[in-house]
């Protein structure tokens, strides 16, 4: 970091922050005004502790930075804030508990989800409507109105596919017997 001095009497200051020459980040510059106790970053005037352009300053122009840390980060601050004593709470089973004044409803969408197939919660407009076209129709028998697995034929034509097959395998090993012989 490089720090340029703006005013006579060390309190405005230009500091510019160097990322890295190879990473092509341009260099960033932020205003430090140590009288007012501010920096263009914001970590100093909100924490009220030393931000990284304050102590380049500080180190830069041999100021001594302990001037500009707030009184709460002071050990005898914090050995006053936390010297007071607490009072001992009574035991839990003598407290009053008032009763609610309303009955209090689970909110149903923020229970976990039951396992299973995941549901959408998307909301379906006009868009997300489509035509039928053609009504879908049961790979078996050709018919509207069931699928396969509850089609009425369906013992029927698997049966019929087999004894199909089962006839040509028998020709075939009869054919094969002939030529044997």
């Amino acid at each position: 970091m490089n720090a340029e001095l703006y005013s006579q009497n060390l309190e405005t200051f230009r500091v510019t922050e160097y990322i890295g020459h190879r990473s092509g980040i341009q260099p960033r510059s932020y205003r430090v005004d140590l009288r007012n106790r501010r920096c263009e970053c914001g970590m100093f005037q909100t924490l009220r502790y030393l931000c990284a352009h304050v102590v380049a300053v500080c180190a830069t122009y041999s100021l001594n930075a302990e001037q500009y840390i707030d009184d709460v980060y002071i050990l005898e601050c914090m050995l006053h804030i936390w010297g007071n004593e607490f009072p001992v709470l009574r035991d839990v089973s003598t407290w009053e508990v008032q009763p609610p004044a309303f009955e209090m409803l689970p909110d149903r969408s923020l229970c976990r989800r039951i396992k299973g197939r995941p549901t959408t919660t998307r909301i379906w407009n006009d868009m997300d409507i489509r035509e039928q076209v053609d009504p879908k129709c049961c790979t078996i028998c050709r018919i509207v109105g069931h699928n396969r697995s509850k089609c009425p034929h369906r013992n029927v034509y698997t049966v019929s596919i087999k004894l199909a097959c089962d006839t040509y395998l028998i020709n075939d090993i009869i054919n094969i017997y002939k030529q044997c012989e």
